[in-house]
């Protein structure tokens, strides 16, 4: 509610906006969402398009972000993010679609600015040349970080940004190594690990329990 003069005057804060989107666009954006909530839900809110708002008296200044963390509260359910009651996101990404702007991305560039994210990760699948990008906010500007490598160390969430291939398109993984050998994993991968564990587990133990029944025929 913003207040001039002797009136009080209600801003509204929409929670969503139809914004049609790619099917490759969505894989991505859900994808990363996946493995950012299963390794970070117990200690950061991990968002996915729903608006960042930064100024309490302009509603029309925000962004969507693809995917947002934000370090200092359990994951939660939430339809926006307003930043004067649950604070700065550190790291943001945009994964580009193919009707994005130079202009465009000059204009969020600085929105990404003014609502003080840290870490900025760009990504577009479409591009086989460069197609990961990352600015961090130093000094009071949004620096683009001149990469050397295909993976960028990211300096909140402990491991690198790197480009996958994958089957349909290019992929945006983050990783514990910076060749990408120890991916963060998905839900279904890390269910699929496990389950791979139990069986290989079982094996074990139905091999050793063969060798001890051979053992104890021989004995007898």
């Amino acid at each position: 509610m913003a207040m001039f003069g002797s009136e009080q005057l209600t801003v509204h804060f929409p929670d969503s906006a139809e914004m049609p989107e790619g099917t490759w666009h969505f894989k991505l954006r859900a994808l990363i969402y996946d493995f950012l909530v299963l390794a970070f839900g117990e200690i950061a809110t991990i968002g996915s398009e729903q608006f960042v708002y930064w100024d309490p008296t302009n509603p029309r200044v925000c962004l969507s972000p693809d995917a947002f963390v934000y370090f200092g509260a359990k994951n939660e359910h939430f339809r926006s993010w307003k930043v004067w009651e649950r604070g700065v996101p550190q790291v943001a990404v945009e994964v580009i679609s193919g009707s994005e702007s130079e202009l465009g991305w000059d204009e969020k560039l600085e929105r990404y600015l003014q609502l003080g994210v840290s870490e900025l990760v760009w990504f577009d699948p479409e591009t086989s040349e460069h197609p990961l990008r990352i600015w961090d906010l130093v000094d009071g500007e949004l620096r683009e970080r001149g990469l050397l490598q295909p993976s960028a160390q990211s300096r909140h969430l402990g491991g690198y940004w790197l480009p996958v291939a994958e089957a349909g398109g290019l992929t945006l993984r983050l990783s514990r190594d910076e060749h990408g050998r120890t991916l963060f994993p998905t839900a279904a991968e890390h269910h699929a690990d496990a389950r791979r564990a139990a069986e290989a587990a079982l094996s074990a133990a139905e091999q050793r329990i063969a060798e001890l029944q051979a053992e104890l025929n021989r004995k007898g």
